[in-house]
């Protein structure tokens, strides 16, 4: 999932309407806004809002499904499902049995994996091999305490409670009253101290589950992961986000530890806490709870670099479904000088009914229900695609999409965009991302994803100025350099008829 940036404060709605945030609006959230970054690595953002006694939160971890590698792709999301399972002291009824059964489980899931992937796999033994591994697992459930970490957060007024893994980034959130805050922050915390992978298996099945879904039951799916596998030949962004399917029969509880104790350390992560919160009555809970999580240092930087694409690279499918067409353009990461060139020209071209592609290829020629395009495809912390899409109406072609699109891209290579024209998209770009940024909780979020990615919360406030500052000559400059031909991959679904050959 692409994080989207986006910030609180209904004034400010009124004031984008005329003008940028300014210093002295930065200065005066600054004056709310309390940053630590605690003993062990661990960095807190409070934002005082005290409109009501309630606060939100986000937990932001710096690793997503870039972070995997074959063998475990969709560990990152699993994870996350996992998180919800508890802790050594939440969620079991005998953590000392519990502990001793689970790893029997682990015992015998290797047995089975081992068994199963020898040469020649003798099927009697593994298939007693995988009774033992269900048996195993039907014990170390009968120490479970179903769902008791999501049933205390309920009792306790907890709303809003969920998560999401993306390429860049997993993180966790929900809302809860502010006379709940040290109960939250054991909660919080716990969950990150000590993760049990309880009922890991049943879970895998739940997440392939989501996998068959999201990409087996879904032309867009199907198509998009194509998309991306062909776009990027060397960087993780080119694995399927989900898992692929092999990954997701035979990852274990074992790797998800692994996997929690290089990425989960606090000089990981980012907390950020927006609302009825007292910093002087807060930091001491903070650091008693969350200060507990182990200190360690940060796991190392990706080094994998994608090459520059050096030709133009097709993937078609053949379905009865209905047609759909994408193609796709490699751009620098969202920390770049022209990361704001860019954002104008997503609005420019393709997003929401005034762009260039709508008014084109939907209301005027009519060929196509569906014309849009975003950045930061499949994600922003490393370069990534500026991606466009269109879904033909009856009777035209893929073919006729890549055509239609082509030929707005070679305008706004070819002429400078208007003055009133580039203010409107600037407006709309603006408000775009102040809308979105109206509640504790998406401002939670969005403070914690700009503090992971960006380095600095601030830049949230920054980037309007940044977007205030393109000029026609940069939009025309960047879209030169980007969407030329031996920089595109293109995914066409076609239509084929009953029986035809794929």
């Amino acid at each position: 999932m692409t994080a989207v940036r986006k910030a609180a404060i209904p004034v400010l709605l009124l004031m984008l309407a005329a003008t940028s945030i300014g210093a002295q609006d930065l200065a005066s959230f600054e004056e709310r806004t309390h940053t630590r970054v605690l003993d062990n690595g661990l960095t807190v953002i409070i934002l005082e809002r005290h409109d009501a006694p309630v606060f939100s939160y986000a937990t932001v971890v710096n690793a997503g499904s870039a972070q995997e590698v074959p063998g475990i792709t969709g560990l990152a999301h699993m994870f996350e499902h996992m998180a919800f399972k508890g802790s050594d002291r939440v969620g079991t009824k005998d953590w000392n049995a519990e502990r001793a059964a689970l790893a029997k489980v682990e015992e015998a899931y290797a047995a089975y994996t081992r068994a199963k992937s020898a040469v020649t796999p003798d099927a009697a033994h593994v298939e007693l091999l995988r009774k033992n591994w269900q048996d195993a697992i039907a014990e170390a459930d009968k120490h479970v305490a179903n769902d008791e970490f999501s049933q205390i957060i309920d009792r306790s007024g907890g709303v809003g409670m969920n998560a999401f893994t993306a390429s860049d980034m997993t993180a966790y959130f929900f809302s809860m009253p502010s006379n709940r805050f040290e109960l939250w922050a054991f909660m919080e915390s716990e969950r990150f101290r000590h993760p049990v992978q309880r009922q890991f298996y049943k879970e895998r099945d739940v997440v392939f589950e989501e996998r068959r879904m999201r990409i087996e039951s879904s032309p867009f799916g199907r198509l998009s992961e194509q998309f991306l596998a062909a776009a990027f030949i060397a960087h993780p962004y080119g694995f399927s986000g989900v898992g692929w399917p092999s990954d997701l029969h035979s990852f274990s509880a074992t790797d998800a530890d692994v996997f929690f104790r290089k990425y989960y350390v606090p000089a990981n992560m980012v907390l950020a806490i927006v609302g009825d919160v007292n910093p002087a009555e807060a930091w001491p809970v903070i650091e008693k709870y969350f200060g507990r999580l182990p200190k360690a240092p940060a796991p190392e930087a990706l080094r994998v670099v994608e090459p520059p694409q050096i030709g133009e690279r097709t993937v078609t499918l053949r379905e009865q479904s209905q047609p759909i067409y994408m193609e796709g353009y490699h751009r620098p990461a969202s920390t770049h000088p022209d990361s704001a060139v860019y954002d104008v020209l997503a609005m420019l071209l393709s997003s929401g009914r005034t762009s260039r592609l709508y008014k084109t290829l939907v209301r005027d020629q009519k060929i196509a229900a569906v014309a849009a395009g975003f950045n930061g495809n499949p994600g922003e912390k490393y370069p990534n695609l500026f991606t466009f899409y269109a879904v033909p109406t009856p009777g035209h072609t893929p073919d006729e999409m890549a055509a239609a699109i082509r030929a707005e891209l070679e305008k706004i290579k070819a002429e400078e965009v208007t003055a009133e024209e580039l203010q409107s998209v600037k407006t709309r770009v603006k408000a775009g991302l102040i809308r979105q940024l109206t509640g504790n909780s998406g401002l939670a979020l969005q403070l914690a994803i700009y503090q992971t990615l960006q380095g600095d919360w601030r830049e949230l406030f920054r980037e309007v100025e940044r977007i205030d500052a393109v000029t026609a000559a940069d939009v025309k400059r960047v879209a030169n350099a980007t969407f030329m031909d031996n920089n595109r991959t293109v995914a066409k679904l076609e239509n084929a008829p009953k029986g035809a050959a794929k």
